[in-house]
């Protein structure tokens, strides 16, 4: 299926404090990025730190944001796992408790084949009505989806699409080229969001746009209105800033530029750690820059 997601997706953060979530400082985030004009907000990504929280947290945290958007914007929630039952029953959970769609990561460790993709997507999409999402990023999982399996998946009827983020530029634009029509690519590595949009994307998972939501709904919409130029002229600008927000493993600069913006973005959970005091000095250079209201 196409036309599920059109614009700028935020891979939100998922603020911790000593009770567990800090729901309060959640909705303020969320606030933010609806006011700043994104498309939807993807909860429990990669970005939001699902693997480090309880299924009860988890739970509540797709419910607070179905309630807090309250359709304003669209909510896609984190369900994929390394074991395809439970990636099903995160997924039926996202549906029952509201979520507009799901986006599940290929399944991690494990090193399925290819026939082991198109059973685990498959799956998941029989299990529920709601849009399904794969989320593509070969780093961190350890498995890597051929265009030709893409273009297999985009042949179920409610697979909505690929976020791309194997960094691959031939390996993105075949896909692309296989799935065109069937269902939609989305860019989910920043620093690429500008050439993924250009060849055909219909969006961006960003990281970035958790600190500078305005600009990089202000790139997508140049590239979509054909403005090549004013989009490049932004791509350079966000570049940057993109660096110093991938300066170590997402999300730990991340989460410190939301608290150095005023919000309670809160640190990582271990194992991951805070940032580091000399990458935390070239962020905080790069944020003030472009021009952002640091606090401190």
């Amino acid at each position: 299926m196409t036309g599920f997601l059109h614009g700028c997706v935020t891979a939100m953060i998922t603020p911790f404090c000593a009770s567990g979530v800090d729901f309060e400082g959640l909705g303020e985030m969320i606030e933010y990025q609806i006011s700043s004009g994104v498309e939807a907000l993807c909860i429990l990504g990669t970005t939001g730190e699902p693997a480090t929280m309880s299924e009860d947290e988890r739970s509540k945290t797709i419910s607070f944001a179905v309630e807090k958007a309250a359709g304003r914007v669209k909510i896609v929630a984190g369900t994929g796992s390394n074991s395809t039952a439970q990636a099903v029953e995160n997924t039926r959970q996202a549906q029952a408790l509201g979520a507009d769609g799901a986006l599940a990561i290929t399944p991690y460790y494990n090193k399925c084949t290819q026939a082991g993709l198109l059973s685990y997507y498959g799956s998941i999409c029989e299990a529920v009505e709601i849009p399904v999402i794969a989320y593509h990023v070969p780093s961190r999982t350890g498995v890597s989806m051929l265009p030709e399996t893409a273009e297999e998946l985009a042949k179920i009827p409610n697979f909505a699409g690929i976020k791309e983020a194997s960094g691959d530029m031939a390996l993105t634009l075949d896909i692309l080229r296989r799935v065109r029509g069937n269902c939609d690519v989305y860019s989910g590595e920043d620093l690429l969001n500008f050439p993924i949009l250009c060849a055909g994307g219909a969006g961006v998972f960003s990281v970035v746009s958790n600190v500078a939501p305005k600009a990089v709904c202000d790139l997508v919409k140049a590239v979509f209105e054909r403005k090549l130029y004013m989009a490049n002229k932004l791509a350079d600008k966000l570049f940057p800033l993109t660096k110093a927000l991938f300066s170590e493993v997402n999300p730990i600069p991340v989460k410190e530029a939301l608290n150095l913006l005023g919000f309670r973005a809160g640190t990582p959970r271990s194992p991951l750690t805070p940032l580091e005091d000399a990458h935390r000095a070239l962020l905080k250079e790069e944020m003030l820059k472009f021009g952002l209201e640091v606090k401190e």
